[in-house]
């Protein structure tokens, strides 16, 4: 098979488009370069599916190289033969190939292999082939050494059958199908466990469809599983399963078609309902994580994508009781200008001084806008900075914390402020998320964001490659600023990586700002691949060619140029001119490409557009302090901080999120929550359940 038929198998998509896609991918093309800057070749296919055609030729090529580990294994032992050889060049079904694999894997010391030593394969095969006779007489002819009695030999008989049974490539695909299709999913609390397993309690005594079962509740058991507090079965009904083999096997009524038969459920019992368990949980595993990940990455992308305030000077506070709040001044470039504690809470109580203290620096440092971490002491803080009478108007927002102290404590921060603690680099890092999210938050391990659900369970391979995508297809989407951009944001560039962003940040050093996109051709070690798969995504605002500041690539400059000249206007002046853009004609270019043409166009009207939404202040229901305070029927507004495929969490302005259950999103059903759903909406909800013991919060989306 084909590379191309082998990812056709698996997606609808047009043959060319895929192989150039291949092609584009094997000569180093990076996912952003070819979803915005090679349409033509791809017809146009997304990230999402350029991401899939790169997965599936990683698949293609384990399938390739497990085929030729088989071969050379079958081969060494003397027992490949042509057709065997053509049938698993043929097969790239990885299960498939271990089926073929399995009758000659180098296994330990099985009950058929021992029978086998001992001369019973003959036996087995009479006995299999039931054709008659007496099965007790036939044993009689190969007892000798351990063999004492028939019944020794038939039960070795038995075992190689059982054996036989087992391999048998075509009834273990129709048996896979009933594990598959039928399965049962069954948990049970262990003993001794109930108290330590509390969070568990739902699946003390639980059972489901395995085919209907959804991913996190999959999830959930298998981390019960394996911190030992639930036991774990799924199997169809075993009468169904025998009664499938039997119909296999079973040729005659006679004593060898009795012997076939217990051979038959000794080999699923041993054999068969292990091996093919162990097979559809590490399936429903695999199926689990693939969602689990999906809806990881849409939350993901879309606190990378959050609201920015843009360069404004900011006031940034990381709260705290006892220790303090942590008070950070910074520039509109987010340099750090000053720093101080305030102690306006518990046991201090310094109020006054606090306030005091924050009118003094909104005024000394021209503040615009202030940020408040939403962590602990984060509600009191804000009640506090919102009764501060400040000598111009200020916009407060509160600023999701998560991931902020693994930040603080990082290897970056400490390059970044090696002459400050974690407390003071925490509130930096909350001023900065305030001004531009994406350029902080691509500092910090993606799974300590606090928006993925089960992230340790799920494959860690599978999911870096996933959450790097999007980091990668943000950064892309949104446009780097070539000159202010840090080396941790220019890494994640097409076509640059860690290597090329300090050299960059090196050269802006050394030689100054870039002066355009061209300059770039200088920096050490990046050469013309690198200045193709890049240039596009990198910004220069005060450039002399003002295309150096858009989402055109310098590869299509000339056709840029050629439109200004043909409607007789400077460049400068046919950016932004929507009215002359929307009367040209691709027909005037026919050297052109259509989605090229398109996108040069889009880009010209408003190049260099923040595809983010801009930020907005938003405040919580003041009277709520803990959970008690919320009562049924309250309608509360809440920013949306998590969504999962069962619904969204949402912070009501207490410690205690509160779930909107899929059901309550819409009147409609809801199949994807992300659909109707975002992280960091603005929501509005009513209160359906309040349980304090449990510390949960049932809501309801209202218009």
């Amino acid at each position: 098979m084909k590379l191309v038929e082998f990812i056709l198998s698996s997606h609808k998509l047009p043959e060319k488009a895929i192989f150039n896609t291949i092609k584009l991918l094997q000569e180093g093309a990076t996912i952003p370069f070819i979803a915005r800057y090679r349409k033509e070749m791809t017809e146009n296919l997304d990230e999402v599916q350029i991401a899939n055609i790169r997965n599936e030729i990683k698949k293609f090529d384990d399938c390739i190289q497990r085929q030729k580990t088989i071969i050379k294994s079958i081969e060494e032992q003397g027992k490949l033969s042509i057709e065997l050889k053509k049938i698993i060049d043929a097969t790239f079904d990885l299960t498939i190939l271990e089926d073929l694999y399995l009758p000659y894997k180098q296994k330990r010391l099985t009950r058929g292999e021992k029978a086998r030593r001992l001369g019973l394969e003959p036996l087995a095969k009479n006995i299999m082939s039931q054709r008659g006779g007496d099965p007790y007489k036939m044993a009689f002819n190969f007892l000798k050494g351990e063999l004492l009695t028939e019944n020794d030999a038939i039960q070795g008989a038995k075992d190689i059958i059982a054996e036989w049974i087992n391999e048998n490539i075509q009834l273990r695909a129709r048996l896979r199908n009933i594990f598959q299709r039928k399965s049962i999913v069954t948990t049970k609390v262990m003993k001794g466990k109930s108290e330590s397993g509390e969070k568990y309690k739902d699946y003390f005594e639980f059972s489901e469809s395995l085919y209907k079962i959804p991913s996190h509740r999959f999830l959930a058991i298998y981390r019960g599983e394996r911190e030992g507090i639930l036991s774990l079965k799924v199997q169809p009904d075993k009468k169904l399963a025998i009664d499938l083999l039997e119909q296999f096997f079973i040729k005659s009524n006679d004593e060898c078609g009795q012997l076939v038969k217990e051979a038959c459920m000794e080999s699923y019992s041993r054999l068969l309902s292990i091996s093919l368990e162990n097979e559809v949980i590490n399936e429903a595993k695999i199926k689990a994580d693939k969602e689990a990940i999906r809806v990881f990455a849409t939350n993901l992308k879309q606190l990378l994508l959050a609201s920015p305030v843009g360069s404004k000077r900011i006031l940034a506070i990381d709260p705290g009781f006892r220790t303090g709040c942590k008070v950070v001044c910074l520039d509109n470039k987010g340099e750090l200008l000053f720093n101080t504690t305030i102690f306006p809470h518990a046991p201090q109580n310094e109020r006054e001084k606090a306030s005091s203290k924050l009118s003094q620096l909104v005024q000394m440092y021209k503040i615009e806008a202030i940020a408040i971490g939403d962590g602990t002491a984060g509600r009191e803080t804000e009640n506090l900075v919102r009764k501060v009478k400040f000598d111009r108007d200020l916009e407060i927002y509160i600023v999701r914390e998560d991931g902020a102290s693994i930040y603080s404590a990082s290897a970056i921060a400490r390059k970044e402020f090696p002459d400050f603690d974690v407390t003071v680099r925490g509130a930096v890092s909350i001023g900065r998320r305030l001004m531009d999210p994406l350029s902080e938050l691509v500092k910090i391990d993606p799974k300590s964001i606090g928006v993925g659900q089960y992230q340790h369970e799920v494959d860690q391979k599978t999911l870096k490659t996933s959450l790097d995508d999007v980091v990668v297809s943000a950064v892309n989407t949104v446009g780097v600023d070539l000159n202010l951009a840090s080396p941790f944001l220019l890494q994640y560039v097409s076509g640059l990586g860690p290597g090329l962003a300090e050299n960059i940040v090196k050269y802006r050093q050394e030689v100054g700002v870039f002066k355009s996109r061209e300059e770039l051709k200088k920096v050490k070690l990046l050469g013309n691949k690198a200045f193709e798969q890049c240039a596009g995504f990198l910004r220069v605002r005060d450039s002399t060619n003002p295309l150096d500041n858009s989402a055109v690539h310098p590869e299509s400059y000339a056709l840029v140029e050629k439109i200004a000249k043909n409607t007789k206007t400077e460049l400068v002046n046919l950016i932004g001119n929507e009215t002359l853009l929307d009367s040209l004609d691709i027909k005037d270019y026919p050297d052109s490409d259509r989605f090229t043409f398109k996108d040069i166009i889009l880009e010209l009207k408003k190049p260099g557009r923040d595809p983010r939404k801009k930020a907005s202040v938003f405040e919580f229901e003041s009277s709520l302090k803990t959970i008690t305070d919320v009562h049924l029927g309250m309608k509360l507004p809440g920013i949306v901080t998590n969504v999962t495929d069962f619904g969204a969490f949402v912070n009501i302005g207490i410690k205690e999120n509160g779930l909107i259950h899929k059901s309550q999103l819409a009147e409609s059903f809801v199949t994807d929550p992300s659909q109707f759903i975002s992280i960091h909406d603005h929501v509005f909800v009513e209160v359906l359940e309040v349980d304090t013991t449990r510390k949960r919060i049932g809501l309801k989306k209202v218009k």
